[in-house]
């Protein structure tokens, strides 16, 4: 039995004044050189000083209560974020408050590793400790990369972006699928250790397969966008620009760019991908599409209403994907001993 459904989200700022402080939370402890940091702030403010992240949120949380009233299904929706208000830990004490003893959490991030999954289990302890004694229980939902719904709106939002490319070029457009870059050793670390590491990258790699699959495409690239940390430090590379570049060396006349990675369009998407890479492209006379990202899409909310059914109706888990299925967690606890283990970053 169930009393809610929380969404937890890693937030953004709602005004100009918010956005350094935003920035600080999500880097404390992570060594980002000052100059970058300065360079996320002019970003922000390019765009007013306003996240889309937050409304874009409430729009899946609107989206998915509909679900649920046309369901029959009474699940208040409650919303919480990692770095900005609304904050986790004030969002599990209103539960709290209002009667919630024990909760489904849909994380906004479809991924292992520990960015993607773990810090999350890290957000619902830490939310629950500072509740203390009635926190609710608190039950992460299973990681949805390869969910069919997922699926078939990456799909189609390749198909939609195919179509605004030039006639001549929409056949032979190189599709290239973006995702958050993370530090290599991080990757290394993501997953249960019996599991060899690199979960990460191996989901993006398995999701931009189905993806592909899914439009009739055999050949296509992965690559990583919106790295942040010191420089000495290897990330996951290469990187969409540096990628531009060498297609274009190679005679690639259009592109069409999917941030499979990504299940909204936030500001790593709009920046990195709508205006430095379209920009990019645009100097190296290349066709530039990019494909929406899954968020949006009605069948997104269908996928969490899937994913609640699974704990509160033992609807089977529909997956399209290989790789273990991962993610569903109580109370903060890790998916196994050592999984997606913090690694220490250099300053």
């Amino acid at each position: 039995m169930f009393d809610a459904l929380l969404l937890l989200s890693f937030g953004g700022p709602d005004k100009p004044e918010d956005v350094r402080p935003f920035l600080e939370n999500v880097t404390r402890g992570r060594g980002v050189p000052p100059e970058r940091l300065d360079e996320v702030v002019e970003h922000y403010l390019h765009f007013g000083g306003v996240s889309p992240i937050n409304a874009l949120n409430h729009a899946i949380i609107a989206a998915v209560q509909q679900q649920f009233a046309s369901a029959g299904t009474e699940l208040p929706v409650y919303f919480g974020n990692r770095n900005w208000h609304p904050m986790v830990e004030g969002t599990v004490a209103r539960m709290s408050g209002d009667g919630v003893r024990r909760a489904l959490v849909f994380p906004t991030s479809a991924w292992g590793g520990y960015s993607g999954c773990r810090q999350y289990d890290e957000d619902i302890a830490r939310a629950r400790a500072a509740v203390g004694e009635g926190a609710p229980e608190l039950v992460k939902l299973r990681q949805y990369y390869d969910h069919p719904l997922m699926v078939d709106a990456v799909a189609d939002a390749i198909t939609a972006a195919r179509a605004t490319l030039a006639p001549a070029h929409r056949d032979s457009a190189r599709l290239v699928f973006t995702a958050h870059s993370i530090p290599v050793s991080a990757d290394v670390a993501a997953g249960p250790p019996d599991l060899g590491g690199r979960l990460y990258s191996r989901q993006v790699q398995e999701a931009a397969q189905l993806c592909a699959a899914a439009v009739g495409v055999d050949d296509f690239d992965v690559v990583w966008q919106s790295r942040s940390g010191p420089p000495q430090v290897p990330w996951l590379e290469p990187d969409i620009r540096d990628h531009l570049d060498a297609l274009a060396s190679a005679g690639t006349e259009a592109v069409i760019v999917c941030p499979v990675g990504f299940v909204s369009d936030h500001l790593e998407v709009v920046w990195d991908l709508d205006t430095e890479a379209r920009e990019r492209a645009a100097e190296l006379g290349i066709g530039f599409a990019r494909a929406a990202t899954a968020g949006a899409d009605h069948r997104f909310a269908r996928m969490i209403v899937e994913l609640v059914a699974e704990h509160t109706e033992g609807v089977a888990a529909r997956r399209l994907g290989a790789l273990a299925q991962l993610g569903c967690t109580v109370d903060g606890a890790p998916c196994a001993v050592g999984c997606c283990e913090p690694v220490r970053r250099p300053r």
